[in-house]
């Protein structure tokens, strides 16, 4: 299949009309378009990559199992340390991608910098085309005119050939001559124009030929530059996928190693008190001075209440014997 190109199906009937040209500027001016958007995106993308690593780097910082000890704790480390790593990387892809962006920025002035040059040129052609156009529409119709002017002098010195009135005949006849000669000049200030723009639609078309194939080799660039550059972003996410997994499979080497009988062995042979249990505390009676080596207390009862006899009569001095009671039962503690 026969391959199309801007310069074969871009033209107009009209020898003014820039109808062709216009479409492939605004194509044009649509494909800068992306390039800018594509470009913002890619900043935009950089950017937050760039706030997520600082994120993540300072998340990393954080405290994590800061007491514990033994596997587990050199897991959370590798865990806190890989962590970091995958910030870094993070920071990295951001770089990468503002690189990329930059690159985009460059193509995008480059390319505008050619366009400007050859559209500048074309306007310029454009409104040469158009001037030389309405020059020569101008002296075509002062031609025609001439002519007409001419065939009807002509007309006049036909219709008095036989009138007597030499004067009047010499008149017409010089009318006549003068409108000759007015018309052979409208006509070669006419074929001269005429001349003139085909020598400027010429040039005219082999500059929009050139054109075109300027426009069509750069549109060929933008487009592979745009899916180059798509595919590298997405080449660069996907490596970017593969380093985390790398630095997270480190953290899953460290889970590996770590033993949960170890640790708790490591913390008994670090930590530990004495291998044997407190002896069970035993009732002790303050009385008795006996010790009841299992079981609960037994419930404290009163001492038995014995009577003595009549207290002493105190008129009878005689008989003031209180600290010499010999009672068995007699007891200053009262129940």
């Amino acid at each position: 299949m026969k391959n199309l190109h801007l310069k074969d199906f871009f033209w107009n009937s009209d020898l003014t009309c820039t109808g062709g040209y216009d479409a492939i500027i605004q194509y044009l001016n649509d494909g800068k378009r992306t390039c800018k958007e594509l470009e913002d995106f890619m900043k935009a993308r950089a950017s937050i990559e760039e706030k997520y690593a600082k994120d993540l780097l300072g998340l990393s910082k954080k405290v994590c199992g800061h007491n514990e000890m033994n596997t587990l704790k050199r897991s959370l480390d590798v865990f806190k340390l890989q962590t970091e790593h995958v910030s870094l990387s993070h920071l990295q892809l951001a770089q990468s991608m503002k690189d990329e962006a930059k690159k985009l920025e460059e193509f995008r002035e480059k390319q505008k910098e050619v366009r400007k040059k050859i559209e500048q040129q074309m306007d310029a052609l454009h409104k040469q085309k158009s001037s030389q156009f309405k020059r020569t529409m101008d002296s075509k119709k002062t031609y025609e005119q001439k002519c007409r002017d001419k065939e009807e002098a002509d007309q006049n010195v036909n219709r008095n050939t036989n009138t007597n009135n030499t004067k009047h005949i010499e008149k017409l006849y010089s009318k006549a001559q003068q409108a000759k000669q007015n018309a052979e000049e409208a006509d070669r200030l006419y074929y001269q124009s005429v001349t003139t723009l085909g020598k400027i639609r010429d040039e005219w078309m082999k500059e929009h030929v050139k054109a075109c194939e300027i426009f069509e080799k750069q549109s060929v660039e933008r487009i592979s530059f745009l899916r180059n550059t798509v595919w590298t972003h997405l080449n660069q996410l996907s490596q970017q996928c593969v380093t985390c997994d790398e630095l997270y499979e480190e953290v899953r080497k460290s889970l590996e190693q770590c033993d949960v009988q170890e640790d708790i062995e490591h913390f008994v042979n670090l930590r530990q008190t004495g291998d044997k249990p407190p002896a069970p505390v035993v009732y002790e009676n303050f009385y008795s001075g006996q010790r009841s080596p299992t079981g609960p207390p037994p419930p404290r009862q009163p001492p038995p209440i014995i009577r003595r006899g009549p207290l002493p009569d105190p008129a009878n001095k005689e008989e003031t014997v209180y600290s010499t009671v010999q009672d068995p039962g007699y007891s200053v503690i009262q129940y």
